[in-house]
């Protein structure tokens, strides 16, 4: 995959709005444990950034998914994870499955918009009894009449205190297979029965404000349903190659920027009459991360490029997601090791570093998941051998 100079002007783009309007104020909002979602989102719209891949009569530029990579590797300059991951849930995880099936009245209704910064959305999958594990949610979606009442609750929902619309997943045939009896509907979450139980108190990503949310005998028209009934897992998954890619990108750049504060603090960090840097475990070590990062970037970019001539990658996506999380899990506790106690205050980036990149293993599919993912494309599965 080459970047071109579009590619490279859109990079421009995005990083003067994360140097200008997003870093200055990441300390403050990690303090007061959100940031302001429609403003932020508002910023990175205007600029053209919140539809690069979408369609362009909802107001998207129909580019390919290349770009989307681009974006989300210059987000990983974001220094709170919290806000890279909220514009993420907006570009890459709520619209794929909308602006691919939705009709056209429920794109311009929900989707333009959301381009155009003027709303945020959420996407509603995980529940307290089933987060990587979604044949087993109970969320339900009952017909009556014209509409769908909706019962049941949604957990650790990105921008489910701030925003207006959530891209839901819910069983719409009691009876059926759980593999075919689910479909994704859009949720104003202004409407009646939907309440946000709390805002969820986590161990990083403080500025985002992650919800559990409860819907109880919700109404909403069946024309807010995406695309064919039961077939909302089916979208989903597809929804799930774009999350994952996005996620390999963005946290990739997060990881190297860890490398490079290491780097430069160590490098100027003195003990016993050299650099800290100087020690040879210590620079071996950063050269062993960088390796390993720009390895797993490679299989990203292959997996992209096969992406964008119409493949699916579930299988390259859950390797690099895979291999993502591994590193998220080693590398800035290492890291934090060569900062010294100076590693363990709150007031360094290595520390927030390693709070955020945790989620990696976690979210999105966890680390496991992913590899039960990969050994059902190797046919070595229990009962598929």
């Amino acid at each position: 995959m080459k970047w071109t100079h579009e590619h490279r002007e859109l990079r421009r783009t995005a990083r003067a709005i994360i140097d200008a309007d997003i870093n200055p104020h990441c300390d403050e909002w990690e303090a007061a444990g959100i940031f302001p979602a429609h403003q932020v989102m508002k910023k990175m719209a205007d600029a053209g950034l919140l539809g690069l891949s979408k369609p362009e009569a909802y107001g998207g530029m129909a580019l390919d998914y290349s770009y989307e990579i681009a974006l989300a590797e210059e987000l990983g300059n974001i220094r709170a994870g919290g806000v890279s991951t909220a514009i993420g849930v907006q570009t890459n995880m709520c619209t794929p499955a909308l602006a691919r099936h939705g009709s056209d009245a429920l794109c311009r209704q929900f989707l333009a918009p959301t381009i155009a910064g003027d709303l945020v959305g959420c996407i509603g999958v995980s529940e307290v009894g089933a987060g990587s594990d979604v044949a087993s949610i109970k969320t339900t979606a009952r017909k009556d009449g014209g509409d769908y009442v909706i019962n049941g609750s949604k957990m650790w929902i990105t921008n489910g205190v701030q925003g207006d619309w959530i891209c839901l997943l819910a069983n719409t045939d009691t009876d059926g297979a759980p593999h075919h009896n689910k479909s994704l509907i859009i949720v104003p979450l202004k409407t009646k029965g939907v309440s946000v139980a709390r805002k969820l108190d986590k161990l990083g990503l403080h500025c985002s404000d992650t919800a559990q949310l409860f819907f109880d005998d919700v109404r909403v028209p069946q024309a807010n349903r995406i695309g064919d009934e039961n077939r909302g897992f089916i979208y989903q998954m597809q929804q799930f190659q774009e999350e994952r890619l996005y996620a390999a990108a963005r946290s990739l750049r997060a990881l190297e920027l860890v490398v490079e504060d290491t780097v430069e603090y160590t490098g100027q960090r003195q003990a016993f009459g050299r650099s800290i840097l100087d020690n040879q475990v210590v620079h071996f070590k950063m050269a062993e991360f960088q390796s390993r990062i720009e390895a797993i970037r490679a299989l990203l970019y292959q997996a992209v490029e096969t992406y964008i001539d119409g493949g699916d990658v579930s299988r390259e996506a859950s390797m690099a997601k895979y291999l993502v999380g591994q590193l998220a899990m080693e590398l800035p506790s290492q890291c934090l090791q060569y900062w010294g106690g100076q590693g363990y205050m709150n007031e360094s980036p290595v520390s927030r570093a390693f709070r955020d990149t945790r989620l990696v293993a976690v979210g999105g599919g966890a680390n496991e998941v992913m590899l039960q993912v990969i050994c059902k494309h190797m046919g070595i599965l229990p009962g598929n051998r």
